[in-house]
């Protein structure tokens, strides 16, 4: 290893080590040692300091250990006498550097410092299971941390659009001379945010540390390793989360210590300076640290450098396409036309057909092309898919279907939104200047489906409707279709199939966690409900969901079957032995982390309550959802807790063994409103037509001094039900 580099990580890591100590002391004597400082939305304090060192860093003395423990790290520069190739001082400055940055940050947030503008800061807890389920099915392989600044703005595009057409988040931040390539994107109006996988954290090298925080909690949250597990979580970050730092302009001694500290966790750097290389191997997969000058060949040779595997089909359309721009959005100001939403009649349809109806490849456009269209203008649009094949089902047509909105939207300057008849779809004008035209939404899902469901579809033809009789008419046969559908998925139950299927797309990041995925229990994402499990296993029968059969049934009441216990001790890694799938309190279902929901058990109101990843506020369990979500991911069993997808809570198995529905005393304002219609029904249903009403959000309580007082006027049904422990 070069003196060079390590020479400049050590004096980097004493630069940050000494801001640290500064503004630890100021704070403590401005505001005291027992100040509280956090990060906001995260139930793992300080994330580095949690995993490495098993800290709960709440107040300021807290944050005082930390830094004591940081000191020991430091080293002596190398001699200039004696050099041994030992990366041991460098690594150890890295693991100072980052566990300062991260105090560095969280005193900011007590100043009101940060975020930065146009930054995003602290990622928080939720936006981490949010994203989750994009981590584990592999359409966002890899992370890219830059750092810095490109030699001029289109440059700095061409880099991030690399990143995006390949699907890795990019985080963009720090600078050089004062200048960042957060600037230069803002500058060409480039969209940034978590939907389009370009992150702005901050303009200086300290607010690295975010990208760094949100990595080592993948360990903890997916991986279900425990805080000072340091070992572990560093090796997680080396095995399953594929990131790299990439270093534009030049370097100075905090990016070097920066460096090393990304180093410890597997992450390897590239740079397009002239800089010293580490090119034997050992802490990350291959070399550690490397130069690449030409800006066409970098993307390509860092994702090589971290070994990310792409999975990345070509589709000859004049516009970019990746999964990364599936969040894009085209503003009005941006937008050349529009169909459907409020503006006009819209519909999309798929449909199974005989092979001998349909040309495969077949793209037809009935009505007025894009470039017949006035600017600014609303134009009905119908998209009818047929398929055909020899393994297509009719059960199949709405999971296809579903998939058009993904598929649009993967395109740059289309902006796609709803499903059925109730779609939205935008074209940018940029993208109308390019030559995108309406034809092109045929040739995407010509491909795409071919691509993702090419066990069931041998033929797919396209045709789009653009005159207003045309969508009229066509628009007849999916509604009776739609209708057909919902009559016979809303008919399944447990009982009338003879199989379950295992997910266990998730144990890419929480090894031991499988989901059981039956008609009446979607899978805790919220994705994958029994029927697109079924198809997954067509597609892929090798695949993360395989077929469950039930055998002798232990126990109705409760859901357990001895078929299901044996494929969980199996699936599992032989680490769990039983599932109840109707039960919260006696063997529950595990939890990955890409839950949407997390039930809770609240004894003293003899009951549950239900809230969703998007709330950030107070709960009567005295834990906000990322607190509560640190307790119950990395595939554990935890009775009492349990982690769901919320169209569980509908279901008429819903916590059926412990009384369902009425064991409910509390859910979040957003869950009870979006769930309204269906959960009134079920209220009817349990003779109860004003149970929905009963449950208490957070309106009415957030503590259960609030809550208890609320149920008892209420009559609510839990407070005189069977105690729950």
């Amino acid at each position: 290893m070069s003196k060079i580099i390590a020479s400049a990580a050590i004096r980097g890591a004493k630069t940050i080590y000494k801001e640290a100590e500064d503004s630890l002391n100021k704070a403590v004597k401005e505001k005291g040692e027992g100040c509280e400082v956090k990060f906001p939305e995260t139930a793992f304090y300080f994330p580095m300091a949690y995993a490495l060192l098993g800290e709960e860093v709440k107040v300021l003395s807290d944050a005082r250990r930390v830094l004591q423990f940081s000191k020991t790290l430091l080293h002596d520069e190398p001699s200039q006498k004696i050099w041994l190739p030992y990366l041991g001082d460098t690594l150890d400055s890295g693991i100072s550097a980052l566990l300062c940055e991260e105090i560095i940050m969280a005193l900011r947030y007590l100043y009101n410092e940060e975020p930065q503008k146009d930054c995003n800061g602290f990622f928080s807890d939720t936006i981490l299971r949010t994203l989750g389920i994009q981590l584990v099915d592999g359409r966002m392989p890899g992370f890219a941390a830059i750092l810095g600044a490109a030699q001029d703005n289109k440059t700095a595009v061409y880099i991030v659009r690399e990143l995006q057409k390949r699907s890795i988040m990019t985080f963009v931040g720090s600078n050089v001379n004062g200048r960042s390539i957060i600037d230069q994107l803002l500058e060409e109006k480039v969209e940034m945010g978590w939907d389009t996988y370009i992150v702005p954290y901050g303009r200086d090298t300290i607010s690295g540390i975010y990208p760094l925080n949100w990595a080592i909690r993948g360990a903890l949250t997916f991986g279900g390793h425990k805080k000072g597990e340091a070992r572990e979580c560093l090796m997680y970050c080396k095995n399953r989360v594929f990131a790299f730092g990439m270093v534009l302009g030049e370097l100075d001694d905090i990016k070097y210590a920066t460096g090393a500290g990304a180093i410890n966790m597997g992450f390897p750097i590239i740079a397009d300076t002239d800089i010293p290389e580490i090119r034997p191997t050992g802490i990350c997969t291959y070399e550690h640290v490397i130069k690449e000058y030409d800006h066409k060949k970098i993307v390509p040779k860092a994702i090589e450098l971290r070994g990310i595997k792409l999975k990345i089909t070509e589709i000859p359309i004049p516009v970019a396409y990746s999964p990364a721009f599936e969040g894009e959005r085209v503003r009005r100001e941006q937008m050349f036309a529009q169909f459907g939403g409020k503006y006009s009649d819209a519909f999309e349809y798929v449909k199974m057909v005989d092979a001998e109806k349909i040309e495969d490849g077949k793209i037809e456009v009935v009505g007025p092309e894009i470039d017949d269209i006035k600017e600014g203008g609303a134009v009905p649009l119908g998209i009818v898919v047929e398929v055909a094949g020899r393994k297509m089902q009719k059960d199949f047509e709405p999971i296809l279907e579903r998939q058009i909105h993904s598929f649009l939207n993967e395109a740059m300057g289309i902006f796609h939104m709803g499903q059925r008849d109730m779609c939205w779809v935008r074209i940018s004008k940029d993208a109308k200047n390019k030559g995108l035209k309406l034809k092109h939404f045929g040739v995407i899902l010509h491909a795409r489906f071919h691509d993702v469901f090419s066990a069931i579809t041998d033929k797919v033809q396209v045709t789009i409707y653009t005159k207003q009789e045309d969508v009229e008419k066509s628009v007849k046969e999916a509604i009776s279709s739609y209708d057909e559908r919902d009559e016979r998925v809303a008919g399944m139950t447990d009982e009338s199939v003879d199989l379950f299927w295992t997910c266990t797309l998730c144990q890419s990041f929480a090894p031991n966690h499988v989901c059981v995925i039956k008609p009446e229990r979607i899978g805790l994402c919220g994705a994958y409900n029994w029927l697109d499990a079924k198809a997954s296993n067509e597609l892929n029968p090798a695949g993360p969901n395989q077929p469950i059969k039930k055998g002798q049934c232990l126990d109705t009441a409760k859901g357990e079957w001895t078929g299901v216990n044996e494929a969980i001790n199996q699936k599992s890694n032989r680490t769990l032995e039983r599932f109840c799938g109707y039960s919260i309190m006696d063997a529950p279902e595990t939890s990955c982390g890409c839950f949407e929901c997390i039930i809770a058990i609240l004894p003293e109101a003899n009951g549950f309550m239900v809230v969703n990843r998007e709330y950030t506020g107070s709960t009567p369990a005295g834990m906000g959802f990322s607190t509560l979500a640190g307790t119950i991911g990395g595939g554990q069993q935890t009775p009492g807790f349990m982690g769901i997808g919320r169209l569980y809570i509908t279901s008429k198995k819903f916590i059926s063994a412990e009384g369902g529905l009425k064991r409910i005393v509390w859910m979040t304002k957003e869950i009870k409103e979006a769930l309204a219609d269906k959960l009134k029904e079920i209220s009817k249903e349990l003779g109860d037509p004003d149970l929905i009403n009963k449950i208490a959000d957070e309106t009415v309580a957030t503590t259960t001094e609030e809550l208890l007082p609320y149920l008892e006027k209420v009559g609510h049904p839990a407070l005189t039900m069977e105690a729950v422990l």
